[in-house]
């Protein structure tokens, strides 16, 4: 089934990476010298138009891998044995691309977007 949400544009400040789709906005804070199609672990901020605003962090995969196996090594978390995360989306593919069309597809299925992601409260 197609999406009803489309990317109308991007930009990147060397910080904050923003994307503006027809259904939200989110913002990808990265590090410095990241490229952002190779991120595997990302905090995120999503702005609804209603003004909500909603957070995640986005690791990979690999990335709970490779975060396991050094906790193995230096004993966190038992030795590596789990991983927790409050607001952990965990997502296959790497990068802003398919981490933007992991949102878009939360947000199409009945809205889950905000089921998934913690809400930030206004100040």
């Amino acid at each position: 089934m197609p999406s009803s949400t489309s990317v109308l544009s991007h930009s990147f400040d060397g910080t904050f990476y923003c994307v503006q789709t027809t259904s939200f906005d989110v913002t990808f804070i990265i590090g410095a010298n990241e490229n952002p199609e190779l991120l595997e672990n990302v905090d995120i901020e999503v702005r609804l138009p209603d003004g909500s605003r909603w957070s995640a962090t986005m690791f990979t995969v690999a990335e709970v891998q490779r975060l396991l196996t050094r906790w193995s090594e230096t004993g966190e978390c038992m030795g590596g044995s789990y991983f927790w995360c409050s607001d952990g989306v965990i997502v296959r593919d790497p990068g802003v691309k398919a981490m933007t069309g992991v949102l878009i597809g939360l947000h199409d299925d009945e809205h889950a977007l905000a089921s998934v992601l913690q809400p930030l409260d206004e100040k």
